[in-house]
């Protein structure tokens, strides 16, 4: 068991802070690194020691796994956290962290590449007894009949998907024989161009499922346990835009029972760290469609509902200490609801690089705001929009909302555009109130708010 005195923050924006706050809050020291695009970035004000690894593009600075093994040498750091985006899927970066000589805080690299090819996981868990969406059998083939074969087998409408990545690139929704080659195709090419990896596979494709995710933490000491589920339903482009936990509709009995399905299977490949596992959730039923190894931008909502500190556990792991958490002891209480909040366009959603005149952060009972923006910082224009995630919480989820919608009334960003609009207009939705959306919903309304404005 190790003792950790000093982590490297080996990532920028609200996570890079709320790693070092919880550092902060163990007696951690703590090492930012940063490009010279992120000099102004509170928590490298904030770290005990600062280090610029690179020019403004991430491509030579937070992904340059180099720089930042270099800088953990160079300021003696015990440890690398990498939150989540970056380097913190990369089993590449996880294995030189450990050879290096620091404790790579997450899972062992050979779990990343296991549960980082899609195909693979699958595998894993349709072995673990996790029900899986209906597809092929690993990555589809060259052979042109195979494929409209598998494809007749599995049904139309059919989803064809990347098998090394996500964020909806690669993925092509097929409804007739007549596209299916060409869209293979397609899904290929960009595979290739964007994880440098053309294979794809093919699942069922569902109409109207909900994004239902499990959150996990594993010792890899056969120690594990799940924190319930989160609702990520309201996406745009397969990128989630609010989230909540629980999620509305699933039942205690349903939440035990694919719970311990996650735990099993966490235990099974010797997880370790945290994790999410995603489903589509429809008509009652879960399928499996892949599992996240790393935190996650929505961890704040279980942390919640649940009162446990997901970073602080992280850490507690990393040591090498074996989980404090028993099943028993989780216990799940009222409703948490996230809000990302971007620096884009409400309605374009073209992104707003710029810098914020005035600020102001919402307040009041059961309200957080994870963000690591200020009046005059400059938010740059070369990484993702995100420039805070709003959660609240209320006993229920009626009450959640509510709070949602005073604290998104009283919240100030000028300078530049934000979401914030979209995101009150989808507070007041009704069908979003009623819990009825799935993960086309959003896509429908922004159509009809287009309009609107026309």
């Amino acid at each position: 068991m190790t003792h950790i005195k000093k982590i490297l923050i080996a990532n920028r924006g609200e996570i890079a802070l709320r790693i070092l706050r919880c550092c902060r809050e163990l007696g951690i020291r703590t090492v930012a690194v940063y490009s010279t695009a992120d000099r102004e970035q509170k928590h490298v004000a904030l770290a005990d020691e600062a280090v610029c690894i690179g020019p403004p593009q991430a491509g030579r600075s937070y992904l340059n796994m180099a720089a930042i093994i270099s800088a953990a040498e160079v300021t003696q750091a015990d440890a690398i956290h990498p939150g989540y985006g970056f380097l913190s899927e990369n089993a590449d970066f996880a294995e030189s962290v450990e050879k290096s000589g620091f404790i790579f805080i997450g899972p062992r690299s050979d779990t990343i590449r296991l549960m980082g090819s899609k195909t693979n996981a699958k595998a894993e868990m349709i072995a673990a007894g996790v029900p899986c969406v209906p597809g092929s059998e690993g990555v589809l083939p060259e052979d042109e009949q195979v494929c409209i074969d598998t494809a007749r087998q599995v049904g139309y409408p059919v989803l064809i998907k990347a098998a090394a990545g996500g964020g909806g690139r690669g993925m092509h929704v097929v409804r007739t024989e007549d596209e299916l080659l060409e869209k293979i195709q397609l899904a290929r090419t960009e595979a290739q161009q964007a994880f440098r990896d053309g294979s794809v596979f093919m699942e069922k494709y569902l109409e109207t499922p909900r994004h239902v995710e499990f959150q996990v933490l594993s010792d890899g000491q056969g120690n594990a346990v799940h924190l319930g589920e989160r609702d990520c339903s309201m996406q745009r482009r397969n990128q989630k835009v609010v989230e909540e936990s629980p999620a509305p509709g699933v039942t205690d009995a349903q939440r035990a029972e694919i719970g311990a399905l996650c735990v099993n299977a966490c235990k099974r490949i010797g997880y370790r760290g945290a994790g999410t596992f995603e489903f589509l959730y429809e008509n009652g039923q879960f399928f499996f469609i892949e599992m996240n190894t790393r935190i996650q931008v929505e961890h704040p909502v279980t942390e919640m509902v649940t009162s446990v500190d997901l970073i602080r556990e992280m850490i507690s792991i990393a040591e090498g200490k074996p989980l404090s958490l028993k099943q028993e002891d989780i216990e799940f209480r009222g409703h948490s609801i996230e809000c990302r909040i971007n620096a884009e366009h409400s309605r374009t959603f073209v992104p707003s690089p710029g810098e914020i005149k005035k600020y102001h952060a919402p307040g009041g009972p059961g309200v957080r705001l994870d963000s690591h923006c200020y009046a005059c910082y400059r938010v740059p224009p070369h990484y993702d929009s995100m420039i805070g995630k709003l959660i609240t919480w209320g006993p229920n989820r009626t009450s959640a909302i509510a709070r949602m919608r005073q604290a998104l009334a009283e919240m100030v960003i000028e300078g530049i555009n934000t979401n914030i609009p979209l995101q009150r207009r989808i507070m007041a939705d009704e069908v979003y109130c009623d819990g009825l959306h799935h993960i086309h919903y959003l896509e429908t309304l922004l159509g009809q708010w287009m309009q609107e404005s026309e």
